[in-house]
């Protein structure tokens, strides 16, 4: 997700509490990552455009943004925090480690009822540590199947809605010569995601109803082998291995024309676009039919306790998830708003016609287990692993297992 990356970004500042002006004065400051791929589109333009809004309606409270981009935001927040200056806000991957530590405000804590309410509810839940909401959504993405329309026309082909038309539709494109019939991206970049489409499209997933680790169920290894051979085995899934392939290449490669079908967010549109890539869009293909499930990713927003600030923050937060400015965002960077009341004003209008597809499948998303504590191991883990499941000599029930032992390790440890 959502990016966005992954699946997504925002802005980042230095800590400390300070004051500035009259004794009154307070200053707020907010990290976050940047979502742009340019300067002229960085997400400190957003910021600077939103705080100055703010700020002529509270003159005495003064927000300080500075912009990372997603290969430091984490990073930068986490070396704040450990040098004891925790920003008042920041923008960032993830939020449990800091819950777990008790250095967060609760949403509750900060937000109005309403703002609170506002939020689409599986986004909502996947903010919270033991019922309590820590995480607050910031921006999110799904995924859908990206087809390239030009080479399914020239091969006579209608997109896949199971896996056995995938794979029969990937023959076909590699018999016509594409280069990536299917792009299966289990690189170290991303491939937490791909792994978590693939497993839900299946009837399984990292976690289980009740939220236990079941990365090595049945259902896992019967997705992963199938493929393992019906795929990967059969050749059609490209000249790079998969657990070589990246999340940016596959987008790139799909954006000259070199790729059949991929599992795609709404980044990929624009990117397509530029290069004149005629694509259609459908849901996620499952074993019997479309997958009842799809991937959703989201970004949050944290509130930190170290420098007081409650109420400033929360004024600010509740501005932050205004639908105008929630509107705002989604749109300049092809990101699905967080709130429901946006999420209906962008499903009707024309202007955003093109997320529409993204935007239906958000309610039948699951996220990460990103409320665990352990989940930043296990998903480095699988980032590490997964790619050799589907190898040549490869055993998905190994690797699954090895991926398993390492998340209850790790929850052990929480």
């Amino acid at each position: 997700m959502i990016a966005v990356v992954s699946a997504l970004g925002m802005a980042a500042v230095l800590g400390g509490c300070g004051l500035t002006g009259d004794s009154g004065d307070v200053t707020l400051r907010l990290v976050a990552a940047d979502y742009g791929d340019s300067k002229a589109n960085s997400s400190q333009k957003y910021w600077d455009d939103l705080v100055k809004a703010y700020e002529e309606k509270h003159p005495h409270v003064h927000v300080d943004v500075s912009v990372h981009s997603w290969n430091d935001v984490d990073r930068k927040v986490k070396e704040m925090v450990e040098d004891g200056k925790a920003p008042d806000m920041a923008q960032i991957g993830a939020y449990a480690d800091y819950a777990a530590k008790g250095l967060l405000y609760r949403a509750d804590d900060v937000l109005s009822i309403t703002t609170q309410a506002g939020f689409v509810s599986q986004l909502a839940a996947a903010g919270q540590v033991d019922t309590a909401q820590f995480g607050m959504p910031f921006a999110a993405s799904t995924r859908v199947l990206f087809y390239n329309k030009t080479l399914f026309a020239k091969a006579g082909l209608t997109p896949p809605k199971t896996w056995e038309e995938l794979a029969q539709d990937a023959q076909a494109l590699k018999e016509q010569g594409v280069k990536y019939p299917y792009a299966l991206p289990l690189g170290p970049e991303e491939a937490q995601a791909e792994t978590m489409q693939w497993m839900l499209s299946g009837g399984g997933g990292y976690t289980d109803s009740v939220g236990t680790y079941g990365i090595d169920s049945a259902e896992n290894v019967a997705t992963f082998t199938w493929l393992k051979d019906e795929l990967v085995g059969e050749g059609l899934t490209g000249p790079v291995a998969p657990g070589k392939l990246n999340r940016a290449a596959a987008f790139a490669a799909f954006t000259e024309g070199q790729v059949g079908m991929l599992n795609g967010h709404p980044s990929l549109m624009k990117a397509a676009e530029k290069k004149g890539v005629k694509f259609g869009m459908v849901p996620t293909p499952g074993i019997d039919g479309e997958s009842e499930n799809t991937l959703g990713v989201t970004d949050w927003m944290t509130a930190f306790k170290q420098n007081g600030h409650q109420k400033e923050i929360g004024d600010f937060l509740d501005f932050v998830y205004s639908d105008k400015n929630v509107l705002a965002f989604s749109r300049e960077y092809d990101l699905l708003p967080v709130t429901t009341s946006a999420s209906r004003t962008m499903s009707g209008a024309a202007r955003d016609k093109d997320l529409k597809p993204f935007l239906d499948e958000l309610l039948y998303s699951e996220l990460y287990p990103v409320g665990k504590t352990s989940w930043a191991e296990v998903s480095a883990d699988v980032k590490k692993r997964i790619g050799q499941a589907v190898a040549p000599g490869g055993s998905p029930s190994t690797v699954l297992s090895q991926l398993q032992t390492t998340a209850m390790r790790a929850e052990s440890a929480e």
